[in-house]
């Protein structure tokens, strides 16, 4: 199973330790060069070197090729990779022997998404929802409608959704209560200033809030 409170566009070790302090189960680091999160394989390296071992590592890819994606989460040691941009079903075969979370950006309804199901050969082991931004991969700020999402397990079957778009420490309760996935994610909900900086008290206070809302 994946996780249940994941921090991402995480860029610095002390970063990395405040969110683990903070008792979130994971992190993602994102390797697309054209995120105002990304982050180098080398410096990706660096943030995880401290981090215990039960918070997971995830790396966001966007359209990279098969070879880029296993060769990152080799030198990285990476648990999870994210694919977050137009990757066609069939690419999530060429990615044999990884544990796969399929982004899926929302924008006509969740039809799409069973088409793409349906059309995979391998699975992913989650599927996250996200906002659609014709200019943005993810990290938007922007929120889902989360009422509308509590039929998504009639599309994804046993696949643990995961929940992103606009989270933060004051609404997070709310779309874990509306849409009912397996588990959160946030990057600019937890931060104050520029991108990628996180601040300890937005994280501590999402884990916590999220975890509540999860024993409900």
């Amino acid at each position: 199973m994946p996780f249940r409170t994941k921090i991402c566009g995480v860029i610095s070790s002390d970063d990395a330790t405040i969110i683990a302090a903070a008792g979130a189960d994971a992190i993602g680091l994102n390797f697309f060069a054209g995120s105002k999160r990304y982050v180098s394989p080398e410096a990706a390296a660096e943030v995880v070197k401290h981090l215990p071992q039960n918070v997971k590592r995830v790396g966001v890819f966007v359209n990279s090729t098969s070879e880029s994606i296993v060769g990152i989460v080799a030198a990285v040691g990476l648990d999870y990779v994210q694919l977050h941009g137009d990757e066609p079903p069939e690419f999530l075969s060429e990615l044999n022997g990884l544990e796969i979370i399929r982004a899926f950006r929302c924008r006509h309804g969740l039809e799409p998404l069973r088409d793409y199901l349906q059309a995979c050969t391998k699975l992913p082991m989650a599927v996250l929802l996200d906002v659609y931004d014709p200019n943005e991969f993810g990290g938007t700020g922007k929120t889902l409608y989360w009422a509308q999402l509590a039929n998504a397990k009639e599309i994804i079957g046993k696949i643990p959704l995961i929940l992103a778009g606009g989270l933060t420490p004051d609404n997070v309760a709310d779309a874990i209560h509306q849409a009912r996935p397996f588990g959160v994610d946030t990057a600019s909900g937890v931060e104050k200033t520029q991108p990628g900086q996180k601040d300890a008290d937005l994280c501590r206070r999402f884990v916590a809030v999220a975890k509540l809302a999860f024993s409900d």
